[in-house]
């Protein structure tokens, strides 16, 4: 299995279709038996986790496929409908290299049965981080991210970086691109405001489900 990440700019005027879509590609999603897990997605700067950080001109989805349907699902009429719409798209191709935690109740990618293996792994690297934040600790929250996301953005061999989430609020999560596995590790570990973060999760427990995960990028195309 594979993970495929897809994200489009659009025209402001075509915000309406986008919206309708979030909701009519539940179904398409849900009807095509192949794709064990799926996540749509909106998507923002990733500096604040509220809802000034949103954007209306960017959108995608997460699906998790096996390797031999790939081109079939990048040719599928849901995928074409996107990038008729669309003025840029990044996609990447992913395969899971650590997973920790849990999303919607289920770690949907599938470490054991990975085609790349973690210690075998040397170049570009995909993090993706989700939470549900509990509601009484949005505030709380709010108020730590900042530091972290400062930190996140000057983090050397980091290519970009943006938010995303499943709702405006209280779903929401990361997704950054590196040059390199060390290059996550040393955010992670050795930054000194995610390591206050971290302390405060465990202190606050902002959540009710979290997932961290790291995916070795097999091939990508577009700019994040």
């Amino acid at each position: 299995m594979i993970t495929v990440a897809y994200f489009w700019r659009i025209k402001p005027k075509t915000i309406l279709w986008a919206l309708i879509h979030m909701g009519w590609d539940r179904l398409w999603l849900k009807r095509t038996k192949y794709v064990s897990f799926w996540k749509l997605l909106g998507t923002g700067k990733g500096e604040t986790f509220t809802v000034r950080d949103g954007t209306a001109l960017r959108w995608g989805f997460i699906v998790v496929i096996p390797r031999e349907k790939l081109d079939t699902f990048n040719s599928s009429r849901g995928v074409e409908r996107w990038r008729k719409k669309s003025i840029s798209e990044f996609h990447a191709v992913l395969a899971p290299l650590s997973v920790h935690g849990l999303w919607a109740d289920r770690n949907p990618f599938e470490i054991e049965n990975s085609i790349v293996k973690n210690r075998e792994w040397s170049g570009e690297v995909v993090a993706i981080t989700r939470a549900r934040i509990k509601w009484r600790k949005n505030v709380i929250f709010w108020r730590s991210v900042p530091p972290v996301t400062q930190s996140l953005h000057q983090s050397e061999g980091l290519i970009g970086a943006i938010g995303i989430g499943e709702a405006p609020i209280g779903l929401q999560g990361t997704f950054s691109l590196w040059a390199s596995s060390d290059a996550v590790k040393n955010f992670a570990y050795r930054g000194s405001a995610h390591q206050s973060a971290i302390a405060a999760t465990h202190r606050e427990k902002w959540y009710s489900e979290e997932l961290f995960a790291r995916f070795a990028v097999l091939e990508r195309a577009g700019r994040l």
